[in-house]
Formats: C-alpha cells, sequence, structure tokens
C-alpha cells in the first residue's frame, strides 16, 4: 500500500519524537523559548542610593528578573513584610543584620552597596557652642538606625554620655521642621535636609561630617541590600539574578549618569538637582554625597572578591563587613536593643554574591 505524504496522519509517538528532535535543534541553534523571568519583590525608601533599581528596570539590563518595586519610606515595615514572606528585597541602611540575627529573623544583609562620604552630618542649632551644651537637651535620630550610633559615637568621642541627652526618634521631614522650631537643640541628617536646614537657620553649624577620613574609613554610614532567606534559597537562582539587576543598574548608571539621574529623580519625585547632590552628575564618587559601588568593590567588602575596596580610596579593607556587623552589634548592646552580640552568620549571607561571582558576572 502507498501512502500521500499530504494524507499521512503521523501517531502520537512520532510527533513527540519530532517535538523533542526540533526542540534539540532549537536549544542548539540558542533561540529556544527563555524561561519565564522570575520575579523579585524589592522596596527601597525614597533616597537616590537606592535607585538603581529603577535605572535596571526601566532599561530592562536583566531579562530574567522581573522587579517589582515599591516605595516604603519605614525600613522596619519593609523587614516586617520580608519576615512575613511578603517581601524579597530590600535597600536600607546597612545597620540591620546584627538586629535581625539578635531576633532571628529571616532577613539577611548580602551586600554593602554604598558608603556616605560626606551626605551625612550632625547640625547643631546657633545657640550651641559644643556637645557638651547638648546635655540635658534633645537630638534628633532615626533609633534604631545608623544615625543613633553616628550620634552616640560623636557624643561619647567628645565626652557626653548618651545617657546625658534625649534621642527623639523623628523622620527627616520632622527632625528638619523640628530642629527649624527649636524642638531639638541637634540632629543627624542627610542630603538634602542637611543642606535645606542650613540654608533656612543661619548660624546653624556642622559638628561631624562622614566626609572625614575618620567616619568614612569605618563606612559606618552606608547603604546596603536585604533578603529574605527564603528568597536566598530558591533553587531558581533568583537572588544572584535580583543583585545582576542592581548592579546592572549601578553600571549603566556609570556609562549614562545623564539619563540615570532623570530616571532616579521621576522614580522618587526628586529633582535631578537633587538627586545628583547625592550620587553625582557623571557616575563619579561624590565628595559630599555618596560612593556607589559596583560590584567589584563591594563583593571586595564583602569578602568575596580579593582584594580591598578601592573606590574613592576611602581606606576600607577586604572582608570589612565583619568589622562593620560588630560596631553596629556593639552599640545596639549599648543602647540596649539587643542583649549581647549576636552571630555574624545570623545576620548576613554571602550566598547570593557567591552564586553571581561565580557565575562569571562582572558589572564593573
Amino acid at each position: 500500500m502507498t501512502y500521500s505524504i499530504r494524507g499521512y496522519m503521523p501517531g502520537r509517538a512520532f510527533r513527540l519524537g519530532m517535538t523533542v528532535a526540533l526542540l534539540a535543534v532549537f536549544a542548539a541553534s540558542g533561540i529556544a523559548r527563555a524561561a519565564e523571568p522570575v520575579t523579585a519583590r524589592v522596596s527601597l525608601f525614597s533616597w537616590p542610593g537606592y535607585a538603581f533599581w529603577y535605572v535596571a528596570k526601566e532599561k530592562n539590563l536583566v531579562p530574567e528578573v522581573n522587579l517589582d518595586i515599591q516605595i516604603i519610606e519605614d525600613p522596619y515595615q519593609s523587614f516586617a513584610l520580608m519576615s512575613a514572606g511578603k517581601l524579597d528585597v530590600a535597600s536600607s541602611t546597612a545597620e540591620y543584620a546584627p538586629l535581625a540575627s539578635a531576633e532571628g529573623n529571616p532577613v539577611r544583609l548580602v551586600a554593602n552597596t554604598n558608603p556616605s562620604w560626606g551626605t551625612d552630618k550632625i547640625i547643631v542649632r546657633p545657640e550651641i557652642k559644643s556637645a557638651a551644651d547638648l546635655k540635658g537637651k534633645s537630638v534628633a535620630v532615626l533609633e534604631g538606625g545608623l544615625t543613633q550610633i553616628y550620634m552616640g559615637i560623636w557624643l561619647e568621642n567628645n565626652g557626653v554620655s548618651i545617657k546625658d541627652v534625649k534621642f527623639v526618634n523623628l523622620v527627616m521631614d520632622s527632625a528638619m521642621a523640628a530642629m527649624l522650631s527649636g524642638q531639638v537643640a541637634g540632629g543627624e541628617f542627610w542630603e538634602p535636609y542637611g543642606r535645606n536646614v542650613l540654608e533656612n537657620l543661619p548660624g546653624a553649624k556642622v559638628m561631624a561630617n562622614s566626609a572625614t577620613p575618620y567616619w568614612s574609613k569605618t563606612s559606618l554610614l552606608g547603604d546596603a541590600m536585604y533578603m529574605r532567606e527564603g528568597f536566598i534559597e530558591q533553587k531558581n537562582g533568583a537572588a544572584a539574578l535580583a543583585m545582576k539587576a542592581y548592579f546592572a543598574g549601578v553600571k549603566y548608571w556609570r556609562e549614562h549618569p545623564t539619563e540615570s539621574n532623570k530616571i532616579i529623580a521621576k522614580a522618587l519625585g526628586y529633582t535631578v538637582a537633587d538627586v545628583e547632590a547625592i550620587i553625582g552628575a557623571d557616575g563619579k564618587p561624590l565628595k559630599g554625597g555618596i560612593v556607589v559601588y559596583g560590584l567589584k568593590d563591594a563583593g571586595q567588602f564583602m569578602g568575596v572578591i580579593d582584594g580591598d575596596p578601592t573606590m574613592a580610596n576611602l581606606g576600607q579593607t577586604h572582608g570589612q563587613i565583619k568589622d562593620h556587623f560588630d560596631l553596629t552589634a556593639d552599640w545596639w548592646v549599648k543602647f540596649g536593643l539587643i542583649d549581647k552580640k549576636p552571630p555574624f552568620e545570623g545576620g548576613v549571607s554571602l550566598k547570593p554574591m557567591q552564586e553571581l561571582v561565580a557565575s562569571g558576572y562582572t558589572a564593573d
């Protein structure tokens, strides 16, 4: 019997074999259908130092990951959502790792992303001449944040106990208003709030500046990336892909600073001038602002990549994250937030960065 090719209807086994063969050909040729992108739920508060996520999303720099970004002004709300499994990644200041470890929260610091290089200042009202004048008075800080530690170290270095002042927990808008009205005698301010205080309160004085070597070398004042433990342990590589997207955003910003700063300003509701005052206009470290780390410097600070961080030559060292963890943990004990120094591994995970570096990706 002779069969017409046109009329022949092959059986299931034949069709399955042909499908497998065709997929193999497509895969070999590099045109196989890409897997669905993984989703990373990301939060940040409205600060340009975190907003490279928006650059990565706007330019679709890592198509393998879908960035679902939201602004949450209270970092502790972000950490609570991470603990509840409703958020995967958060950009915030770099002091929470010891608290997460002490409390057993499934939140891990996975990268230090920038040190402050002048954007953070301790400012006092005109009538305050020295740290000693603050005894018995109120100072504005974010309690449980780096600003409280910054103020505490500065006070003690100048002979004033942290018990001699009243710490008032205020976000930046409220802190600025309290400073101008005289409700607080001093406070810690980052830009653009510090500049606004100085411009609107004649005689106000800067008593400490994060650009000085004492502060910049410790990298006490800086930002970090946090991830949920369950997100880190996912088998689809989502954590490394999310980190890749962030550092790809940094790389694009360095190469296209004008375009990127406009993206950041629009996303945060800032003016471009205010963005530039914090992260710079040319993609380079900004004295008076922050030093934006790429993957190499961040990896060196975390101890994952060989060598010392050299961006802006602040004197930081390989694996300095452990010193930073110890410094912040000691102060949280002093402030009574925790009873004793907790284990480093309970608050920091090197796994996402190790996986990203092992993949061969470089963003510098």
